[in-house]
């Protein structure tokens, strides 16, 4: 039996007799020496006091005789945790998986229940971010299933939008809606907290991506006031952005630019430069696609926003969502020469990127290479897109793909791909 593992009157046993102390030595004169032998022979739970004092006459810690784990093994442990949330907050993320596989490999981080969630939780967090979603999801329900009773609300929450969110990613929209609603979605709502509003806002995405707009416009409501109770700009912006969405997928362009609006107004008021320009970097696509015409504005957004220095966690994802939102704005400017030059600077990072992202940006290569006259390679292009598409699950996402490869197909003449296109299209729609 490791000492991580025994008993803590087996780990009290084995530091008194290390030490040479006899059980009589080690009682008094607090205890007697008959009640710490029920201890160490397991017929006694020692109550924190009692394990404070035995812990100070052995010399060792509290944690100890608790886990098993020394101190210098914990140290160990959290220098460890650090060095891997360093690595996934520095865009490391197939560097932060191997750390926390490694730190859970570890039989000490099994006696630190705390530890042990955070490694779970960090290496899911790298999992996500390296796109290996079929590895985070039981992770994640593992964690959240296990923990539930000792988890705070607001990490129960977190730890849920987290896996809601892979489900959503992953195209099992039904297990995206059904876990964000069995905290949501009871008759009884919980406490609406900033990662409660953020799992509503996740669950809002999931309704808008699955169709079922009139729950989800139902549901908008309720998220909107609670957010709005509730006041701080975490809360506000994330509500704002996911009702954006769902107004989208509705067909209302200008409410949902009325919610970007907003988003971008609370942020605005935190005299956060860069933050403001992360947000608008993250809500143009839906500005561009509610409203083409501003298409000139929003490109001198984006090339401002490109223009500051990438920082934070999220520093790459935002330089590269920044540059295909203004790939987006030039081909709707009619300028395919520029957005050629865009799609250049991302060309090496897509065979990194999660499949769906690249499938994205090879859709808006295949338009820029129609719009250069460039059919061959707009087939190329296209082709890439359609291999993706068949793997995954319907979705009104996928629907919308394949109408634009097949609107693409159609304009660089090739007639057969393009009706294929159009047929995929309606399938995924139940036609």
């Amino acid at each position: 039996m490791s000492t991580a593992t025994a008993p803590v009157g087996q780990r009290i046993k084995t530091a008194r007799r290390q030490r040479g102390i006899s059980q009589a030595e080690l009682a008094h004169p607090e205890l007697s020496d008959s009640y710490v032998s029920l201890i160490e022979n397991g017929k006694r739970t020692a109550p924190p006091a009692v394990l404070e004092l035995l812990a100070e006459k052995l010399e060792c810690s509290l944690s100890y005789l608790v886990s098993g784990v020394t101190a210098e093994q914990q140290e160990e442990l959290e220098l460890g945790l650090r060095h891997a949330r360093q690595a996934l907050d520095g865009d490391r993320a197939a560097e932060a998986r191997t750390r926390y596989t490694a730190l859970l490999a570890e039989d000490a981080i099994a006696s630190l229940p705390h530890l042990r969630q955070e490694a779970e939780l960090g290496l899911a967090g790298a999992l996500r971010a390296c796109d290996e979603l079929d590895e985070a999801i039981p992770l994640l329900a593992g964690v959240r299933h296990r923990d539930a009773a000792q988890m705070p609300a607001e990490l129960y929450a977190s730890v849920t939008r987290a896996l809601s969110e892979c489900h959503r990613r992953r195209g099992d929209l039904a297990a995206a809606v059904r876990v964000a609603e069995e905290i949501l979605g009871g008759a009884v709502r919980p406490a609406w907290s900033e990662e409660h509003v953020r799992l509503g806002a996740e669950l809002l995405l999931a309704y808008a991506e699955r169709g079922d707009l009139l729950r989800g416009g139902q549901f908008r409501g309720e998220l909107l006031a609670a957010a709005g109770r509730l006041g701080t700009p975490v809360a506000l912006i994330a509500a704002h952005r996911a009702a954006a969405v769902l107004a989208m997928e509705s067909g209302h362009g200008e409410e949902a630019l009325a919610h970007v609006e907003r988003a971008l107004a609370v942020q605005s008021e935190l005299g956060d430069p860069p933050g403001l320009n992360r947000l608008r970097v993250a809500c143009a696509g839906i500005a561009l696609s509610a409203r083409p015409a501003d298409a000139g504005r929003w490109r001198r957004l984006l090339i401002a926003a490109r223009a500051e220095p990438a920082t934070g966690p999220a520093g790459a994802a935002e330089a590269l969502e920044c540059t295909v939102n203004l790939i987006r704005a030039e081909l709707l400017l009619g300028s395919p020469e520029a957005a050629e030059g865009y799609l250049a600077a991302v060309r090496d990072q897509i065979e990194h990127l999660p499949r769906d992202r690249q499938a994205e940006i090879r859709l808006l290569a295949g338009q820029t290479m129609a719009g250069l006259g460039r059919r061959r390679e707009a087939v190329r292009e296209l082709a890439a897109v359609a291999a993706w598409l068949r793997e995954v699950p319907s979705t009104r996402r996928t629907t919308r793909s394949w109408l634009a490869v097949a609107r693409i197909l159609q304009e660089v003449e090739e007639p057969g791909d393009s009706v294929a296109a159009y047929q995929r299209a309606l399938t995924c729609m139940g036609l």
